[in-house]
């Protein structure tokens, strides 16, 4: 049997950072990811979890 076609429903975005080391990069992430759940959902990530 083959597979159901997978459609995408959601966009997909992929972000990196780059700099040097304690600039803030993953607070800056943690702060991104929490402004994205209250806008349009989802599941926000404690900075510890990133």
């Amino acid at each position: 049997m083959s597979k159901e076609k997978f459609e995408r429903k959601k966009a997909h975005v992929n972000v990196g950072t780059i700099g040097h080391v304690d600039h803030g990069k993953t607070t800056l992430t943690a702060a991104i990811t929490v402004h994205q759940a209250k806008k349009f959902g989802g599941e926000a990530r404690a900075y510890d979890q990133i």
